[in-house]
């Protein structure tokens, strides 16, 4: 052998690596065999230190050392839970289903509203008053009590029995109607918690919107009751119910609505999101884009625009100030009426006049209308602003995704009817059939830019749970 060829041969083994056994192995194998060596001697010395006292011929689940090694492997973190991580199918269409309920209950106690049927039951029972009365002597009775309230004596001294009949079944069906809504959302949801249909986030939820339901109900018999008593209005002036009772009761019922939609489509848009966690990061990176922070941010500050302008007709139902000033856009000979009526001094309690602004924007026909008209001309122009901003910007219309952009369709084609709705009511004087369709309009508006939100804001836990999806799918992918 020559020097050059054994020189050679020296730097070959010298710079050539090794092919060992640990260079084909995986270090994550490694570990996890020195664990399961680790958990297997404890496991040994465990059952030794008392094969003594005969207790080795025990299963190693006598002594919990299943759950002690599964411990160990997953760094003694493990825990059971009682509500799964995302909840079922069934919950999203009980709760859409409720929404739906509400919805007509809503529109239907409108109509007993501007058919002035609300005051026809004098009684809060909410048991014995399930059932109507049932023969001659049981109407009389209620018929009595009718005629002892200011509305009779003031409105309806000349009503018949069968006239009273008519107001009596519409106030009775709307009151029959919320108590069916209580209870087909109280048993639904003591199942669903009970047989953990739902996780634990939307427990809490639906306990609340439970609680909400209640509540309305209280509402409910709190606005009625104003009007049956003289000392809540002004002597011989018309008796009706407080307009304050009557948006609140009114905000209630959105509010509970709104809940039951959001998270019945929150259930059904985490399912589909799940189904697909890829697809459902890209989304989510493109709806968080910086480009899009002036869109969903407007989004919600629109559906905020919607829900004060419904509760602003609240206050037009409640005073009926859609009784006066019936033509648009002119109220008498101008845009607005005169100064001196829309802040008059007749609707101020104190003698240094401190609370005729409030007063008069809450209690005064004329400016409860002109603020009516306001804030639904500013809710009209900024939905088709923000319409005109996705299409006219061009990062703004790359960026937002195909939902999105039918979402919105569906809010300008909403705002639209709501608007010649609202026209066509004042202008015929408040037929029953268009203010009821104009009810019905704010709230079938307010759903619309709710869905929009739901395609637009990116929910926190659904995006937790696919971070964890895909966490684990890549977990899976070393192993």
């Amino acid at each position: 052998m020559t020097p050059a060829t054994s020189v050679f041969g020296v730097l070959r083994r010298t710079t050539t690596p090794r092919l060992t056994r640990t260079f084909f192995t995986c270090q994550h194998a490694s570990k996890s065999s020195a664990t399961n060596k680790t958990t297997r001697r404890l496991i040994g010395s465990t059952a030794s230190s008392r094969s003594g006292d005969g207790l080795l011929s025990r299963p190693p689940t006598a002594f919990g050392l299943t759950s002690l090694g599964s411990s160990l492997q997953s760094g003694g973190k493990s825990r059971v839970k009682f509500f799964p991580e995302t909840s079922d199918k069934s919950v999203a269409y009980w709760l859409l289903g409720s929404a739906a309920s509400v919805f007509g209950i809503v529109v239907f106690g409108g109509l007993t509203r501007l058919t002035e049927s609300g005051l026809s039951i004098t009684e809060w029972r909410p048991v014995t008053g399930s059932l109507p009365p049932r023969d001659a002597s049981d109407w009389d009775a209620e018929f009595t009590k009718y005629r002892s309230s200011p509305e009779f004596k003031l409105l309806n001294p000349h009503m018949t029995l069968d006239e009273f009949k008519s107001i009596y079944y519409m106030e009775w069906t709307h009151r029959i109607w919320g108590r069916l809504v209580g209870m087909s959302f109280l048993v639904p949801a003591a199942y669903f918690i009970a047989r953990r249909k739902v996780s634990a986030p939307m427990a809490g939820k639906i306990v609340g919107i439970a609680g909400l339901v209640g509540f309305q109900g209280f509402l409910g018999w709190w606005m009625v009751k104003s009007g049956l008593k003289d000392d809540l209005f002004a002597p011989g002036s018309h008796p009706r119910v407080s307009q304050y009772r009557l948006t609140a009761h009114l905000g209630t019922a959105f509010l509970c609505y709104t809940a039951m939609l959001w998270n019945g489509l929150s259930i059904l848009r985490e399912h589909k999101l799940l189904a697909d966690p890829q697809a459902a990061r890209k989304l989510f990176d493109r709806l968080k884009s910086p480009n899009l922070r002036v869109f969903r941010r407007s989004v919600g500050a629109l559906a905020v625009l919607v829900f004060c302008t419904a509760m602003s007709g609240g206050l037009v139902a409640g005073l009926d100030a859609g009784l006066i000033y019936n033509e648009f856009p002119y109220m008498g000979t101008g845009l607005t009426p005169p100064k001196s009526e829309l802040f008059s001094d007749f609707y101020s309690h104190t003698s240094d006049r401190s609370d005729i602004w409030w007063r008069n924007a809450l209690e005064n026909p004329s400016l409860v209308q002109l603020d009516h008209r306001i804030l639904a001309t500013t809710t009209f122009t900024s939905v088709m602003g923000l319409w005109a901003y996705t299409k006219l910007s061009p990062t703004v219309k790359k960026m937002l995704p195909a939902a999105c952009r039918k979402g919105m369709h569906g809010v300008v084609g909403f705002v639209c009817l709501q608007v010649a709705l609202g026209i066509s009511t004042l202008l015929y004087l408040v037929p029953l059939p268009l203010a009821s369709a104009h009810q019905a309009g704010s709230l079938a508006l307010l759903s619309s830019v709710i869905i929009l939100g739901g395609r637009t804001w990116v929910p926190r836990r659904a995006a937790r749970l696919i971070q964890q999806r895909l966490a684990h799918s890549r977990s899976r992918i070393c192993r």
